[in-house]
């Protein structure tokens, strides 16, 4: 199946999806501070800010599961440009394993479903498994979500007018 990877390309309509279709993100680095940071901010639990109080926990210092799924979803938005954005129907969410300073990154996401709206012809609604690896290829995220994704609408052409 076709397999695109971050570039310039224009942003991808309903009609564009196919069962099987594969994206793949950039790479992201994972630094201590910034993910302590984020903790400290969004999630501020002993084993996301501090390595003694990680030790001590059931994984280590380790990022913020949601720290972990803003990045996916970052390099998502660079990876499989949907036209209006990636507007989400709702997800299931899973980390394996937990992510770590030192790691790096990616995205691999397959398209499992593509459905037309029955209500609304202007959408529809494509399903997607993005696993977000680390450097080992081990998987940190699983994420299962549906996007509302816009169909290519046809513009009506103008008639000519015959006088001119």
């Amino acid at each position: 199946m076709n397999t695109t990877t971050e570039s310039g390309t224009n942003p991808l309509t309903l009609d564009d999806f196919v069962v099987g279709q594969t994206f793949s993100s950039g790479s992201h680095h994972m630094d201590a501070t910034p993910m302590k940071a984020f903790a400290a901010e969004f999630d501020p639990q002993p084993f996301h800010l501090d390595e003694d109080a990680g030790k001590n926990s059931l994984f280590g210092l380790a990022a913020s599961g949601w720290h972990t799924a803003a990045i996916t979803m970052s390099l998502l938005v660079k990876s499989c440009p949907v036209q209006g954005g990636l507007v989400g129907a709702g997800a299931e969410i899973t980390w394996p394993i937990p992510t770590r300073p030192g790691d790096t990154l990616h995205v691999e996401t397959e398209v499992l479903e593509v459905r037309p709206s029955r209500s609304r012809p202007d959408r529809g609604i494509v399903t997607i498994r993005s696993i977000t690896r680390n450097q080992d290829g081990k998987s940190v995220q699983i994420l299962i979500s549906r996007l509302v994704v816009p169909k290519l609408m046809e513009t009506p052409t103008s008639p000519t007018n015959a006088h001119e």
